[in-house]
């Protein structure tokens, strides 16, 4: 007798499947998992981290305010565009103005390298300095010009379901909403909010690519934005402000894939009492009439 086949095994960068690649902003990624550049004690460190970590796209904040460290290192020398594609972000911009005029600094920097994401942009438009909540209206401003312009836009959002689909309706590549805040380590506050989003984001194309962006502290939290079905998820202090970055990386990878696959198998249903695992019907031995 022919066995069964097994499940398909999870994949990582350069072996994917291509069902289970992550097509988003014209790009295909074999991980689901983009990792950040920033917080970092050295570039090496970051350089092993994000290959530890499986990912194949990389985010960078075109207004680092330190292009080139003490020791005279350029970041980009250490991100190898054969290997990652970067995505450039406008992280620390609060107006729609700045963003924009961040987005196309990006753009224009990622020519010169030659790298092949040149046309996209993680869009952040903040509404305050001390929670780096998105300011929504700045948001939708600097999406709606951006798209004009030609760019593929993944925009970072709230998890408040009704900015997101008004996101997406001005053309968003992707709309990402946070976990909880920029950095706080928090893990997914609001899985209800995040089911609504997924549910207005995917409800008439579900292909459309749902990326969680933000406050992810550790690994189970990944598996579990990954389990409620979203597309990827994009983190950077979770590992670069671990007391083991490497490691924490390895294990953002795992909790990646597992939280996928959980998510493909479906998860059995939540139950008030208990289900034997051998129930009494059929078991061999048993006393007939009994």
């Amino acid at each position: 007798m022919t066995p069964p086949s097994a499940p398909h095994a999870p994949a990582g960068p350069g072996s994917a499947s291509p069902a289970e690649t992550l097509a988003v902003g014209g790009m295909t990624l074999a991980s689901r998992l983009v990792v950040g550049t920033g917080k970092y004690r050295s570039y090496a460190e970051m350089a092993r981290c994000l290959e530890l970590s499986g990912t194949d796209c990389v985010t960078v904040a075109v207004r680092r305010e330190r292009l080139v460290n003490a020791a005279g290192e350029n970041i980009l020398d250490h991100l190898d565009p054969a290997r990652y594609t970067i995505l450039p972000n406008t992280a620390g911009c609060f107006t729609a103005d700045e963003a924009v005029r961040v987005a196309r600094l990006g753009r224009e920097l990622l020519r010169d390298l030659g790298n092949r994401g040149s046309e996209w942009v993680k869009l952040e438009v903040l509404g305050d300095a001390r929670t780096l909540l998105p300011d929504p209206v700045g948001t939708l401003a600097a999406t709606e010009r951006l798209v004009a312009e030609g760019f593929a836009v993944l925009v970072y959002s709230s998890d408040d379901p009704v900015v997101a689909r008004r996101l997406k309706e001005a053309g968003a590549a992707s709309v990402m909403p946070a976990g909880s805040p920029i950095g706080s380590g928090q893990g997914i506050l609001n899985p209800n909010a995040l089911r609504i989003c997924l549910e207005y984001l995917k409800g008439d194309d579900p292909t459309y690519p749902v990326i969680v962006d933000a406050g992810v502290g550790t690994a189970s939290d990944v598996a579990e934005a990954m389990e409620l079905g979203v597309d990827g998820v994009l983190l950077n202090t979770a590992i670069a402000h671990a007391a083991d970055p490497a490691r924490m990386a390895v294990a953002m990878k795992a909790a990646c894939l597992a939280g996928r696959e959980a998510f493909l198998a479906g998860r059995i249903p939540r139950r008030l009492y208990a289900t034997a695992s051998s129930p009494d019907e059929g078991r061999i031995g048993r006393p007939a009439g009994s």
